[in-house]
């Protein structure tokens, strides 16, 4: 029988500059992307255990008996969300998975993850739930933490200066960072900074494509490091670079937000996009269907670069106010034919929200009560 569910979305994240070198103390400029990820949970009485990742064809079940043994692996100071990682329950559960130890797919990480939250979170009695997932971006992550709400309806969860919200946000922000340790090895901070939050920034609209090369963000931020202990007098230079793009881009965005936009605040945002891709290239995060969409783009006038790991994945492209569609069309077309993924949004947006289910976009909530 169905007890009680809620419903959560959360923005997509993209970052401006800083990539790989924010996870080196360099300053990273990202904002919320106008494409969300939603999340259904439904408490249930079925003794179960379900995860339903349709965007990456994931889906699980487990009785909570099979579950409820690994609690004894918590090391019992979990308590606090701030302490590091437990890596025998990460251990624990690649055993109890059969997720093998170099195991770095989307797939194997987003399992782990969650399992990892659902078991820290009820660390004393594990009910029985079912989470649905479905994005409007080309990859999924899960912070379960996101619907762990008593209230069936609640209003929309937005930052505001409500105790109530602001404490929701805090332990949002919190436990995301724990799913971030097991995808990535390494966090920076700047996925859920972006997604408990508001960013203020002009809007920004932008091309975003998706390579659909798969590349691994553990695998790329090692790399990265690898090369930094390698050539520390070459690599050490670019990141302070990067960091001066990034405080760049933050100075002319601060000015666009307070003064208006001109045509030469939009020149110096193409400038710092072509400079901080040849950055990324230096470091080795680039990838040949990253220089197609910089070579594509740019014969139609447009500047790009890699969002994200790198390595493959998605990329953004500015596009100006007075950019005509035809243009957009033509390029995306272009891409289309490379075999790329594109969608036309806007940078900015509201961080993580509740929602009733007639606030949500009709197909997304199809997806989500079909699982």
């Amino acid at each position: 029988m169905q007890v009680k569910q809620c419903f959560v979305s959360a923005p997509g994240k993209s970052i401006l500059h800083g990539e790989h070198a924010v996870v080196h103390g360099k300053v990273a400029l990202a904002v919320s992307l106008n494409l969300r990820t939603y999340l259904r949970l439904l408490s249930t009485t079925s003794g179960e255990v379900t995860i339903n990742l349709p965007n990456i064809d994931t889906f699980l079940t487990w009785d909570v008996t099979e579950l409820q043994p690994l609690l004894s692996d918590l090391t019992g100071e979990d308590d606090s969300v701030d302490n590091d990682l437990d890596l025998n329950l990460v251990k624990k559960l690649r055993e109890f998975t059969g997720i093998a130890e170099g195991s770095t797919d989307t797939r194997s990480m987003a399992v782990l993850a969650f399992l990892y939250i659902y078991l820290s979170v009820f660390s004393d009695l594990l009910p029985s739930l079912s989470v649905c997932v479905w994005s409007e971006l080309p990859t999924v992550c899960v912070s379960l933490q996101l619907c762990f709400q008593p209230e069936n309806k609640s209003p929309p969860l937005t930052p505001s200066s409500s105790s109530k919200n602001t404490a929701r946000l805090e332990l949002i922000n919190k436990w995301f960072p724990r799913g971030e340790d097991i995808s990535t090895g390494t966090r920076s901070g700047v996925d859920n900074a972006v997604g408990s939050g508001v960013r203020l920034v002009p809007t920004l609209r932008i091309l975003l494509s998706n390579t659909k090369v798969p590349r691994s963000t553990k695998v790329l931020v090692s790399g990265v490091k690898d090369k930094i202990n390698k050539y520390p007098s070459i690599i050490t230079p670019v990141l302070e670079s990067v960091d001066a793009v990034s405080k760049t881009c933050e100075q002319t965005l601060a000015e666009m937000a307070t003064d208006g936009t001109s045509a030469k605040h939009y020149s110096i945002l193409e400038d710092l996009i072509d400079i901080n891709q040849h950055h990324l290239n230096v470091m080795g995060v680039g990838h040949p269907s990253l220089d197609t969409l910089c070579r594509v783009t740019l014969a139609h006038g447009l500047h790009s670069k890699l969002t994200g790991a790198g390595g493959g994945g998605c990329g953004i492209t500015l596009l100006r106010p007075e950019t005509e569609p035809s243009v957009v069309r033509a390029a995306v077309q272009e891409l289309k034919e490379a075999g790329f993924d594109c969608w036309e949004t806007s940078l900015g947006g509201p961080g993580v929200l509740m929602h009733s289910p007639n606030s949500i976009p009709q197909n997304t909530l199809s997806i989500l009560n079909s699982y």
